[in-house]
């Protein structure tokens, strides 16, 4: 079932107030009375950030949840997902339903997988990557703030990697990996792969030094980031989630979206669909 959310908010901005109407587009794939699970879309962001006026996962579902919050409801995200992640995302509608599904992940109980579209061609079919990993800005001065690196002070971490398929474009050779965390470390999968040598197509921060990223913050997407990203957003999208729940086992899959699939067949890359849309009015 396709959702499409249209929320109203006020925001204090400088200068005054402003109304803001966005747009929401996401898919559910599955609904209970304790939780729902929806097919999030790239580039929509999951919580609000950064003061930022724009458009959340969570104020859609806020929307589409507005009975069950009217009656004492309260959304929580339980598995959330970077803005450029695309895939399956679970939220439970109410208190109790959150405390216990945060325990399944907390007893790493639940098992996920994402697909990839990396860089390069693995030799492997299957291996596993346990590096610790840690903020760069701990180890000294940092432009960014978020970006990992592998270090023996940082925190385990571990990722199962396996080889779906390789194939060629024009730019090169590339790989589809499916991807098992053992562990869920902010940017684990992301950072494995690059570590390993085979980072993400359109990774901003680990297809290299982070240079794009600090280009894309100041500039935007540009005609330069496309020539060496390919795609505007990263290709990694969480296709299975499985959490034991009341006596039986709940399992979720997205598909991977076209973006993605239309880069894996050899097609021109292209903008992501107008997954969200948002304007300001006063």
């Amino acid at each position: 079932m396709a959702f499409l959310a249209l929320a109203s908010s006020r925001l204090r901005v400088e200068g005054g107030a402003v109304s803001l109407q966005v747009v929401v587009n996401f898919r559910v794939i599955d609904e209970s009375a304790d939780w729902i699970v929806v097919d999030k879309p790239a580039p929509l962001i999951v919580h609000p950030a950064n003061r930022k006026p724009e458009p959340t996962l969570l104020g859609g579902l806020e929307q589409l949840l507005a009975y069950e919050i009217e009656n004492g409801g309260c959304p929580a995200i339980v598995t959330r997902l970077d803005r450029e992640t695309s895939g399956v995302v679970l939220v439970a509608k109410h208190t109790a339903a959150a405390r216990e599904l945060g325990g399944v992940f907390t007893r790493r109980e639940a098992e996920k997988e994402y697909l990839a579209v990396v860089h390069g061609w693995p030799e492997q079919e299957g291996w596993t990557c346990g590096e610790p990993i840690l903020r760069a800005g701990e180890l000294g001065p940092s432009p960014i703030w978020v970006r990992q690196v592998v270090h023996p002070e940082g925190k385990y971490c571990c990722t199962r990697f396996a080889v779906v398929s390789r194939f060629e474009r024009a730019e090169g050779r590339f790989a589809l990996v499916r991807c098992f965390p053992a562990t869920g470390r902010m940017h684990q999968i992301r950072v494995h792969l690059a570590h390993g040598g085979h980072p993400l197509v359109g990774d901003k921060l680990y297809s290299g030094n982070g240079e794009e990223y600090l280009e894309w913050m100041a500039d935007g997407w540009t005609a330069g980031l496309e020539r060496r990203l390919w795609l505007a957003r990263h290709a990694l999208h969480a296709a299975v989630l499985a959490v034991p729940w009341q006596g039986r086992r709940c399992e979720w899959r997205a598909e991977l979206p076209p973006d993605l699939t239309d880069f894996i067949a050899g097609k021109p890359p292209a903008a992501i669909p107008g997954a969200v849309r948002w304007s300001r009015f006063d």
